[in-house]
């Protein structure tokens, strides 16, 4: 109810303010054009009766003629008469000029002002047309309109997550409650297998917990990354037997390629990390007797670590959202691999931090996918390092 109060407030002083600004705008105009009539007339009946005097000298006109003094007060009678005619046209026409004026940029600026006021309200369908007052104007109608997307984007995003999430701890939450709930009863026994149990479902709601603060702090600038000089087919080798209990439990195989003299400055725990989350992810879309190959080359100023299987592939429109939070391409699927929905965006988060990148490529359904990871080699960061010095 306060928010609404407020956002009231706000429209009826951005309608306020809007009038306000046209007033102002006008009545600044005003003053223009009377100063300028004022200085106009000054100038005119300080100048032109001298220079007109002048004139009848050059031309012969005796001075204490009755005729000169007749000219004279005629041309300042039809100079007054020119002037306050001419001064009065212009100014009822430069007056209309700055009423539309006004008028117009007052129309562009409301829109601005309700749509704001709209976004702090919650709508973030809310988009400002062009007011086709020229180039500044475009840019702040279209600028507003991009921020109004992201907005909308992020707040999607956010309900998106935290729908995910509420999702993914109902599971073990779950799995818990009815497990204790049965022991409290008799029905179980807290034996080995219910420890056992309960332990996998904690141990799934810690590691959601310690994915999602991962991701953030990485996404905020806030994690820290030791960074040192490593090998990088040793970081290829040490995260091929981390998991190569469970490809061979599945019956997958996994092989590595590597070239020789990789050296990177990297965070070993954090790219581990990322490795790790990739060579699951391929486990996990790999069917029995497929295979999985980890490579780790030198591209260039890079090295890329890039993880290929031959499994379940994917399909092109879901190619640009692998990497966002929670986002699956077969929601059951996934989830019945047990896989968080975070593993991918925790690895770019952690590439990016360390100055690289990853991408994504697959040739469609059943035809496999690769993930490629990029990262600058040492020589590479000391040469931007100095280049910066």
């Amino acid at each position: 109810m306060v928010l609404t109060r407020r956002l009231k407030r706000s429209r009826r002083a951005s309608r306020g303010a809007g009038a306000g600004f046209a007033g102002r705008l006008m009545a600044a105009q005003a003053l223009v054009l009377i100063a300028s009539a004022l200085t106009t007339w000054l100038v005119a009946a300080a100048i032109a009766p001298s220079i007109f005097h002048d004139h009848l000298q050059q031309a012969g006109v005796s001075h204490a003629s009755e005729e000169t003094d007749h000219v004279e007060q005629a041309f300042a009678s039809a100079l007054l008469i020119s002037l306050v005619v001419a001064l009065m046209a212009a100014f009822i026409a430069a007056l209309a000029v700055s009423w539309y004026l006004s008028r117009r940029v007052r129309r562009s600026i409301s829109p601005v002002a309700a749509s704001a006021a709209d976004l702090a309200g919650g709508k973030y369908d809310s988009r400002v047309p062009d007011p086709g007052l020229g180039g500044e104007f475009a840019m702040l109608s279209a600028t507003f309109n991009a921020l109004a997307e992201r907005l909308d984007a992020v707040e999607s995003a956010r309900r998106r997550m935290l729908s995910d999430l509420a999702h993914e701890m109902r599971t073990p939450l779950a799995t818990i409650d009815a497990h204790l709930e049965a022991v409290e009863d008799g029905v179980r026994a807290l034996d080995a297998p219910t420890l056992d149990t309960l332990r996998r479902s904690t141990r799934r709601l810690h590691r959601l917990a310690e994915d999602i603060g991962t991701i953030s702090s990485a996404q905020e600038g806030h994690l820290k990354i030791r960074a040192r000089l490593l090998d990088g087919a040793v970081l290829a080798r040490d995260a091929i037997e981390l998991v190569a209990d469970q490809y061979a439990a599945k019956s997958v195989g996994l092989r590595s390629q590597t070239d020789p003299y990789v050296t990177v400055r990297a965070d070993a725990e954090r790219i581990g990390q990322v490795l790790g989350n990739l060579l699951d992810n391929a486990l996990r879309h790999t069917p029995t007797g497929g295979e999985v190959t980890l490579t780790c080359t030198r591209q260039g100023h890079w090295v890329e670590y890039a993880v290929s299987d031959n499994g379940v592939g994917i399909e092109a429109e879901h190619l640009a959202h692998l990497f966002d939070r929670f986002y699956r391409v077969d929601t059951a699927r996934d989830r019945q691999h047990g896989g968080s929905g975070i593993g991918l965006s925790i690895a770019r988060a952690l590439a990016e931090a360390h100055g690289g990148s990853i991408a994504v490529h697959s040739d469609g359904v059943g035809r496999g996918a690769t993930f490629a990871v990029r990262l600058p080699l040492a020589d590479e960061i000391k040469r931007r390092t100095d280049q910066k010095a």
